[in-house]
């Protein structure tokens, strides 16, 4: 896992510039915006502190946010995925998916979708991802801390569901019941198997794939603009989180065949 940030490489950029339709001529380079991107995503500073070597913050912001909106992040995450399990000799659907929530603190200013997990006792926002047997995100919804797993696992699943045509068995711990269980019934031909500790053991236990999930989440820690939620809206939160997962992904670019 690599813990701090580099610049693009050429094939790296290569990759990338597939799903950004670098075809027609800009007066700003996206090779530099998307590094700009990067940065904020690995570093975690304000857009106002961007460095002078990358293009003036308003233009990297007016780009994130455009893509954002246009969902060329989310594509270029799904692309990225669907090449890394290629590659690792997988289909590039999945045919096993975990279904897991991590609640995050907010910071004051943030007001809009921002609870209590009465549970965790963490005061701010809650991500739903979906990750695949490599631990990469393939869905996320960036809800309020007090909202419910099962409400919002059936949204983070809905998201994703029409990519695919191989699901066939979702994980989950004891909190995806009742709702979640018969939304998966209806409209998926797949299983909701909840993996959890036995309850003969105790301390930690790693449990057969359910690990995956928490070792994503661990992930997250290496990118500091993820430990707490700055973001005035959900749809920049969930963008954040797919650009860690993406360059989680063009990391490993070093060991991809030519």
């Amino acid at each position: 896992m690599v813990t701090q940030f580099t610049e693009l490489t050429d094939s790296q950029w290569e990759v990338m510039k597939v799903v950004l339709n670098c075809k027609r001529k800009r007066k700003h380079d996206l090779r530099a915006i998307s590094n700009a991107m990067l940065f904020v995503t690995r570093t975690g500073l304000q857009w106002r502190n961007l460095p002078k070597e990358y293009p003036k913050w308003t233009i990297v912001y007016y780009y994130f946010r455009r893509w954002t909106r246009d969902g060329t992040i989310d594509m270029l995450n799904l692309y990225l995925g669907q090449m890394e399990r290629y590659l690792s000799d997988k289909e590039a659907d999945p045919s096993l998916v975990c279904v897991d929530s991590q609640s995050i603190k907010s910071v004051p200013f943030v007001s809009r979708h921002r609870g209590l997990d009465p549970f965790k006792k963490v005061n701010g926002r809650k991500r739903h991802v979906v990750v695949d047997t490599l631990g990469l995100v393939i869905g996320v919804v960036v809800r309020a801390a007090n909202s419910s797993d099962a409400v919002e696992g059936c949204t983070v699943l809905e998201r994703c569901r029409r990519r695919w045509t191989r699901l066939r068995k979702v994980l989950v711990d004891g909190a995806y019941q009742g709702r979640f269980l018969r939304w998966v019934e209806q409209h998926t031909e797949a299983v909701v198997e909840h993996a959890s500790r036995p309850e003969t053991v105790q301390g930690f236990v790693p449990i057969r794939w359910r690990w995956v999930v928490e070792r994503t989440f661990a992930w997250f820690n290496f990118f500091r603009r993820l430990d707490k939620d700055r973001e005035k809206t959900v749809e920049s939160s969930e963008s954040w989180i797919l650009l860690a997962n993406c360059s989680v992904i063009l990391n490993r670019l070093e060991n991809w065949p030519n």
